[in-house]
């Protein structure tokens, strides 16, 4: 059911729309080619089991860690937002 001005299913599409949008940010996030004996950023060696596990990993676990929060703080805001927030 369609309120306001919003189509039938538009809240679905929006949802479906997040979630394709998260899975490219994913995808686009794995390591790709020939991974690494030591890490880029400390020079630690990175531990066969997990470059057996993350085939391209480049980072170690507390490089990759850091990495990904310096990534989450960026990306912490619905650049569609809400009709609520749109008209204020």
């Amino acid at each position: 059911m369609a309120t306001g001005w919003a189509g039938d299913g538009a809240v679905q599409d929006q949802i479906d729309a997040t979630v394709k949008d998260a899975i490219a940010k994913a995808r686009a996030r794995l390591p790709l080619g020939p991974g690494r004996t030591h890490c880029e950023e400390c020079e630690a060696e990175i531990p066969a089991a997990r470059r057996r596990a993350l085939p391209g990993v480049r980072l170690c676990v507390g490089c990759q860690a850091e990495a990904d929060r310096a990534q989450a703080a960026d990306g912490a805001y619905n650049r569609r937002g809400s009709k609520d927030s749109q008209l204020r």
